[in-house]
């Protein structure tokens, strides 16, 4: 299953846990980022984000 990824700096679509996806498909830590704030800078060039978790809201 291909999922969006999202680049560093990108404003995050919605507020959850995303993964840190290197640019050959390595898996890293997870980031906690609130809907409409920017995605944290990676520890590697050619990173990115992809969305989890999304957070659960009643």
């Amino acid at each position: 299953m291909a999922s969006k990824k999202y680049r560093p700096g990108q404003k995050a679509p919605a507020s959850g846990q995303y993964q840190i996806v290197g640019p050959k498909g390595g898996k890293g830590p997870e980031r906690t980022v609130t809907r409409g704030e920017p995605l944290p800078p990676t520890p590697s060039a050619g990173s990115q984000y992809r969305l989890v978790d999304r957070t659960k809201h009643k």
